[in-house]
């Protein structure tokens, strides 16, 4: 959940294209998207950050994945979990059955919740449109066209994983 909140961040203004092909080099440069290991990163990371090539490289971007995990240790430690945390903002997978690519939304009240809560603990680059990208990506909205075959095979809850 972590990996896919920097990387959603990351790609605001880009495309999503350009991000996964850099999601390896974004494992090696973000120590896996350990938690722990990316909240100590510090000025001297940063710096390196900003001079590899294999990640984009804003100075904002990698800073608020630096914060963003930060807040996400203050989250884990009130919630038990981020992943509980973020689930009181989708408790069942929404399942749209949606029939054209226009009807799929850029965001939601959820994602409008969602973005105001994780801004106010500190998380950046979470804005609503962000936040319903990432909860397309985690499986919190299902938002398949009803004809794809990806609409039925996700149509059930996600098993859910205490991190």
């Amino acid at each position: 959940l972590f990996e896919m909140i920097v990387l959603e961040g990351a790609q605001a203004g880009l495309s999503w294209d350009t991000i996964l092909r850099k999601r390896e080099n974004y494992w090696r440069a973000f120590a896996n998207f350990e938690i722990d290991k990316v909240a100590r990163f510090g000025g001297g990371t940063v710096k390196r950050l900003l001079a590899e090539e294999g990640i984009v490289r804003n100075r904002l971007k990698i800073e608020s994945a630096i914060q963003n995990a930060r807040a996400v240790q203050a989250i884990q430690r009130e919630f038990g979990s981020f992943e509980r945390f973020l689930w009181q903002f989708a408790p069942i997978p929404r399942q749209q059955a949606l029939v054209s690519p226009k009807q799929v939304p850029a965001r939601t009240a959820d994602s409008d919740r969602l973005s105001k809560e994780l801004q106010k603990r500190g998380l950046r680059f979470v804005g609503s449109t962000i936040c319903y990208a990432f909860m397309q990506a985690v499986g919190m909205v299902n938002d398949h066209l009803a004809e794809c075959f990806r609409y039925t095979e996700i149509s059930s809850p996600p098993r859910r994983r205490g991190r």
